[in-house]
C-alpha cells in the first residue's frame, strides 16, 4: 500500500522538477529587446572582455551617453561624452528657441591605440565633434570640433594610419581627416564611394544612412539602414577590398523593422548584430541579434528573424544602470546627480541645488515662461517598457504666485501632474497636451505644504497610455485628470521621459523642494 502511494508522488515530483528546470533554463537566457527604453543610434566597441556603447540623446544635457556591459545584455551608464554641446539660444531654451529633436545625433565609438574616440555631429551648431580619452569611464575627455556637420558618419582608423569619415544619406562620401583630427585634410581623399546605399533594398527608399564601418578577414563592411517604400526599416551591407571601392551591396536583414547599427564579436568568437527598433512612445529600443558569416557576408537572425531569446546572460533589470530611484541624499565625494539623470536642454546651474536643503533637490525659477516645454531646468530620465511608474513628493511652501511645479511625462504631447499657485490658492493640477495644446483636465485645492505625485505608463503592445495620480499621505493614491494617449512626436524625436519641473509664469524667484523620485518597473 505504501509503495503504491509513493509512485504517483515520485512521478509528480519528477514532472515538477522537469518543468522547473525548463523555466530556469529559459530564465537564464537574455530577452529582446535588451533595453526596453529609448537608446537609439547605438554604436558598440569591445575592448578585451568589456563592451562600450554610445547612443543618442539629442537636446539633453549632458549628452552622448556611454554605457558599459560585460555580456551585451546588462548595461549601465558610466559617462557622457560632453556636458554641454554648445551655448546658444536653441540649446539653452532661450528667446523662444529650442533644440528638440536636434542637438547631437548618431554617434560612433571606436578604440584605437589605447584611446577611445567618440564622434558625432550637430545641425544645431553646424559642427562635427570628436572626443577622445584614455579612460572612458572617468575621463577627462579632449574635444575637437570643426565644420561642416558630417551627417551620420562613421569614424575610420585605417590600417595604413590614415583617418576617414564616411557620411551621408544614400549618396555616401569618404572624406580624409588630418592626422590630429582637427578637420578635413587638404588634398586628401574626398570622394563619393556609393551613389545609392539604399539600392540593394529594392523599391525606392528615402533612407540610406546610419553608416558604421567594420573590418573582417581583410574586407571592409559598411552597415546602413534603408526603408523601402511600403516596407520596413532594413539593414543593407556593402563590402569592398579597398575603402575607396568598388563596393558591392546586399540586403542582409529585414524583420520587425529592427535595423540601424553594426556588428560585434564576443571573446569566445560568436558574432552579433546590434540594432534598434521604433516602438511607439517609449522610443527606439535596442536589440541584439545573432549573426554568422556565409560566403563572406554577414547573415543576421535566426531563420531570418529576430529571436525573442538569446544565448546570452539574462537581464538583471534596468535599475540602477539605466534608470534609478533617487532619494537626493549624497555622501561626501559623490556626484550631485547620478548618471541616469539628464537635463532637458542646457541647465542654468545657478537655479538648482542638492545642498541648499540637505536631502532635497531644489528647483528655483529664474524667469517667466508660458509653456512647460520652453521652461529650463527640467530634470529627466527615461521611461521604460512594458510598464513603469515614477513618483515624487514635493514641498511647495516657497512657491510664488503663478508658479507651477511637479512631475512630467515629457514629449511634445506631454502630461503633467503638479502644484499650481494661482489667485492665492495652491492646487494639485493635471495638464493633458495630447491634442497638441495643454488642457487643464482637473484641479483640486491643496491645503498642505506637501503633495505626492505619480505617473504610470503602459507601453505594452504599443498601448502608449499614461495615467496620473496624487496623494496627500504617500499611501492612498487618487487618480487625477484624464488619461494621456502618448505619441512619439518627430519634432522631439525621443521617447517619453519622466521630468521634475518648476517654472514661473508671473514672478521669478520661487522654489520647490523634491524629497525623492522613485521609479518602479
Amino acid at each position: 500500500m505504501k509503495t503504491q502511494l509513493k509512485l504517483p508522488w515520485i512521478l509528480a515530483f519528477t514532472a515538477i522538477m522537469l518543468l522547473s528546470g525548463n523555466q530556469i533554463s529559459q530564465g537564464q537566457q537574455a530577452e529582446n529587446p535588451i533595453i526596453f527604453a529609448d537608446v537609439p543610434d547605438i554604436s558598440i566597441v569591445r575592448v578585451n572582455d568589456t563592451y562600450y556603447m554610445s547612443s543618442t540623446t539629442m537636446h539633453m544635457s549632458p549628452g552622448v551617453p556611454i554605457m558599459k556591459s560585460k555580456d551585451l545584455t546588462n548595461w549601465q551608464i558610466v559617462n557622457y561624452a560632453y556636458s554641454t554641446l554648445g551655448d546658444n539660444d536653441a540649446l539653452n531654451l532661450n528667446n523662444g528657441k529650442n533644440a528638440y529633436g536636434r542637438g547631437s545625433w548618431a554617434s560612433c565609438i571606436r578604440y584605437h591605440n589605447n584611446t577611445f574616440y567618440v564622434s558625432t555631429f550637430s545641425s544645431t551648431t553646424g559642427k562635427t565633434y570628436i572626443w577622445s580619452t584614455k579612460d572612458i569611464e572617468k575621463g577627462p575627455w579632449k574635444e575637437i570640433s570643426f565644420s561642416p556637420s558630417f551627417h551620420d558618419h562613421t569614424l575610420v582608423f585605417d590600417d595604413d594610419g590614415r583617418i576617414y569619415l564616411i557620411y551621408g544619406n544614400k549618396r555616401l562620401t569618404l572624406v580624409e581627416l588630418k592626422a590630429d583630427l582637427t578637420g578635413v585634410k587638404e588634398g586628401g581623399i574626398n570622394q563619393v564611394i556609393i551613389e545609392d546605399s539604399s539600392a540593394p533594398s529594392g523599391p525606392q527608399s528615402s533612407l540610406g544612412e546610419g553608416s558604421q564601418l567594420f573590418r573582417f578577414n581583410g574586407k571592409y563592411y559598411l552597415f546602413n539602414i534603408t526603408w523601402p517604400r511600403g516596407g520596413m526599416r532594413t539593414v543593407v551591407v556593402h563590402r569592398a577590398d579597398n575603402i575607396t571601392g568598388p563596393w558591392e551591396g546586399k540586403l542582409v536583414f529585414q524583420d520587425l523593422g529592427v535595423a540601424q547599427g553594426g556588428m560585434v564579436d564576443t571573446p569566445d568568437g560568436r558574432w552579433f548584430a546590434y540594432l534598434f527598433r521604433d516602438f511607439g512612445s517609449v522610443g527606439r529600443i535596442p536589440y541584439i541579434v545573432p549573426m554568422k558569416w556565409e560566403d563572406g557576408w554577414p547573415v543576421i537572425g535566426v531563420n531570418d528573424k529576430v529571436p525573442e531569446t538569446l544565448d546570452l546572460p539574462p537581464s538583471k533589470g534596468l535599475v540602477p544602470g539605466v534608470v534609478a530611484s533617487d532619494e537626493f541624499k549624497r555622501k561626501k565625494g559623490e556626484p550631485l546627480l547620478p548618471l541616469v539623470w539628464q537635463w532637458n536642454h542646457n541647465p542654468d546651474n545657478t537655479l538648482w541645488s542638492l545642498t541648499a536643503r540637505k536631502g532635497f533637490l531644489r528647483l528655483t525659477t529664474g524667469r517667466t515662461d508660458t509653456l512647460f516645454v520652453q521652461a529650463r531646468n527640467t530634470l529627466t530620465q527615461r521611461t521604460t517598457g512594458p510598464t513603469c511608474s515614477g513618483s515624487t513628493v514635493i514641498d511647495v511652501t516657497n512657491m510664488k504666485e503663478g508658479d507651477f511645479a511637479g512631475l512630467a511625462l515629457l514629449q511634445r504631447k506631454f502630461g503633467l501632474v503638479g502644484v499650481k499657485f494661482s489667485n492665492g490658492v495652491k492646487s494639485v493640477v493635471m495638464v493633458n497636451a495630447q491634442t497638441g495644446k495643454p488642457v487643464e483636465a482637473e484641479s483640486i485645492p491643496l491645503s498642505q505644504k506637501k503633495a505626492f505625485l505619480k505617473a504610470e505608463c503602459d507601453f505594452t503592445d504599443r498601448r502608449d497610455v499614461a495615467n496620473f495620480f496624487y496623494s496627500l499621505d504617500g499611501k492612498t493614491w487618487k487618480p487625477i485628470g484624464s488619461q494621456l494617449k502618448m505619441e512619439y512626436s518627430m519634432p522631439h524625436f525621443m521617447g517619453y521621459r519622466f521630468g521634475l519641473f518648476n517654472y514661473a509664469t508671473l514672478t521669478p524667484g520661487g522654489y520647490v523642494d523634491f524629497d525623492w523620485f522613485r521609479v518602479k518597473l
